[in-house]
Order: C-alpha cells, then structure tokens, then sequence
C-alpha cells in the first residue's frame, strides 16, 4: 500500500516542530543558567568568622637581653704608660686582685714635691713653735709686749694651718700613686680588656679610640647571678606581678629553657616606642650564660579580659565614624557594626563591646563592599583559613 505524500509531509512538519521546540527550549535553558550564573558571579566572595572568646591565660613572647648581676668598666685615675697587665680575657678574678700596672714618671715627681713642700713647711712649724715659746717666756716676764706674744702666736697657727694643707697635698698624691695599680672592684670575670703594655692613658679615660673618646681598660662581670631586661608593650602592662615568672630561651641553647623571676619594672614608658623596661631576675649555674646574650622571653598570666570576644585583626575597618566590623546578616547581606576595641595584637583583636559570639565577621572585608551589599560567603577548604584565626571557623 503506497504511503500518502500528504502523510509523509505532515511526519516531516512534526519532527521539525519537535527539533525546533527542542532547540528553543535549549536555548532559553542556557540562557537562564548564563543569567543565574552571572548573577552569582556579580556577588563578592567573601569568608566569615565568628567570634572567639578571649583565652583565660593569655603568653607574650618577647625578645630580652641578658646582663651581669654587676657590671663595671674600669677607667684609670691617672695619666701614663702601661708597664704590664696582668688579667685576660675570660679570667676569673678575686676583689682586690691586680689587672694591670701603670707607669706615672709625671705622677711620681709630683708627689716627691709634695712630700718636699711638707718636709719644709714642717720645718717653719717647728721653728714657729720654738718662737712662740720664746715670746711667751719673754711675756710673762714683761720683757715684750702682750703685742707681740699675739703676732708670735698668730705666726704659730699660721705655719700649723699650712702644714695641715701640706699633709692634705701629700695624702691625696698618696691615692694617685695607689691608683697606678689597677684593681678588681669584685670577684667575677674579665669580659674586656682594652690596653696593652707602652699604651697611653689618662686619668678619667683609657686609650683613646679612632674617634678621640676615651675607652675603658678593663670590664669585671659578676655573672653568678643575671639581670634579664625587656620591654614590655604598654597595652599588657597588667601582665607585670611581684609572682610572675618568665620562660627564658637563648639561641645557643635552643633546647634548653630557663626560669627567670620578677624584680622590678621602670613604671614609666618610652614615649618613643610605648615600652616600659621590665626587670628580672635569673640564676645562672655554672654560668653557662653570658652577659649579652639575646633571650626569647615568654610570660604567662592570668587574662583579666577573658570574658570579651576576639576577632582576626584583618577584620577591623576604620572609617570616619570610628572603629566597624562588617558582619554578614542572616540575608547575605552587609552591616556596618560599630564596635568598641580593646588590646589590639598581631593577629586578633579584643573587642569590648558592639558583637556577640554568634555574629558572622568577614575576616577581610573588600574595600569595594558597601552597607547592604549582598555577599557570596564562601566556606575554604580545612587548613586554608587565611584569617588564621581560630579551628573552629575552619
């Protein structure tokens, strides 16, 4: 039975309605995809945080420096050559023990003056002393006048006065001469030693230097026990209590930690860096540790402000109206929340007042992003938290 043209061309019409249909309705599917993807897109990603409560102990590592208990450069008091010296580097010396020797040519002649100019006024003293006797026996005879026996006697204290001044002379060349040997002031260890045999040195300074300053001839360290000093920032100053201890770390020790103990602090601060030195204490047995060595200080403390909340510091935007956090609401859309900041640190930042600890923060808000705006929040992959703040907004 032979198929009807009619039927054929009607077969034909239907399957191209269906292709054309087919592509229509493609092509409006792709379209909204396209719309909807775009609309996506549009959004700024962005990654939120929530709140952490502040730590009940809070740790500031800080860096330090160690000194020696006791510490002193040692300068000569007069001027001359050194004939020898006695002590080295690294010497452990006693109180009293001799470092060194100087040579005063100019010193010497000095004082031999001085013990002349005494050895001649004693002897004006003396003769005054048999003059007076004389005026006096002569007086209570009538032989002179009571005029005389005065002078006589006023000649006396004179000569005595001048011989008291001698002495002063002769006794203060005396500690000049004791000054030619130089002394330990305590027991310790020599750290510097700035002479040789034939330098010059004057009294008050030792050798000169390339600049014309004047250097120390020696340096005795007391380094049974140590000084640690450190700067601690203004904003944690509530950290410094009598009890506190420090943790102590130093580089050629790397496995190693020493306690030091609180001593005093300067109460003042540096107005050029916000710091107050703080003081502490520190045993050194052995004395495996050396004045100068740079320290790793840890200190621990209780957190007063453990109630408050913490936020990445990165989320902190400032604006004319002061300090905000831009917090995502319910409808992905942008709040401005004005907060109240606390201590600020590297990474995250107290905020007193303004959050709570369910509010979503972006922990690096856009600077394209405005109040209302709608976001894409964004959940990145564990481990790749760039706010670097807090597991558990990971």
């Amino acid at each position: 039975m032979a198929t009807s043209p009619k039927l054929i061309a009607a077969a034909g019409g239907c399957l191209l309605a269906l292709y054309v249909g087919y592509i229509v309705v493609d092509r409006i599917h792709v379209s909204t995809a396209l719309a909807a993807e775009t609309r996506e897109n549009a959004l700024p990603d962005v990654a939120v945080v929530k709140p952490i409560q502040s730590p009940k102990k809070v740790a500031l590592t800080l860096p330090g420096n160690i000194d020696a208990w006791y510490q002193a450069p040692i300068y000569p008091q007069v001027s001359g050559y050194v004939k020898m010296w006695y002590k080295d580097y690294g010497a452990r010396v006693k109180q009293g023990d001799v470092l060194a020797e100087i040579n005063a040519p100019a010193l010497d002649a000095q004082y031999a003056q001085a013990k002349a100019d005494l050895a001649s006024i004693m002897a004006k003293y003396n003769l005054s002393n048999v003059t007076l006797q004389r005026w006096q026996a002569m007086g209570r005879s009538q032989s002179v006048s009571g005029q005389s026996v005065s002078v006589a006697q006023a000649d006396q204290q004179s000569a005595k006065a001048q011989v008291e001044a001698a002495e002063r002379n002769v006794a203060h060349f005396e500690a000049l001469e004791r000054f030619k040997t130089i002394v330990a002031p305590f027991d310790g260890i020599v750290t510097s030693r700035d002479i040789n045999v034939g330098d010059y040195v004057h009294d008050g300074g030792g050798n000169l230097n390339a600049a014309g300053a004047a250097s120390e001839l020696f340096t005795v360290a007391d380094v049974h026990k140590l000084r640690l000093f450190v700067s601690v920032p203004e904003v944690f100053q509530y950290v410094l209590k009598p009890d506190i201890t420090a943790e102590v770390t130093v580089p050629q020790f790397k496995d190693r930690k020493f306690t030091a103990n609180f001593l005093t602090t300067a109460r003042g601060y540096d107005p050029n860096t916000r710091t107050s030195t703080t003081e502490f204490e520190m045993d050194n047995p052995n004395e495996v540790l050396w004045p100068g060595t740079f320290a790793s200080v840890e200190l621990k403390a209780n957190n007063e402000n453990a109630h408050l909340y913490e936020v990445p510091t990165s989320a902190l935007v400032f604006q004319e109206k002061g300090m905000q956090l831009a917090v995502v609401r319910d409808d992905n859309t942008v709040h401005f929340q004005n907060v109240t900041v606390g201590r600020m640190a590297d990474t995250a930042t107290e905020i007193q007042a303004g959050i709570g600890p369910n509010d979503r923060v972006i922990a690096n808000p856009p600077a394209d992003v405005l109040e209302g705006d709608k976001v894409n929040v964004t959940v990145p992959q564990r481990g790749y938290n760039q706010s670097g703040f807090g597991k558990e907004n990971e």
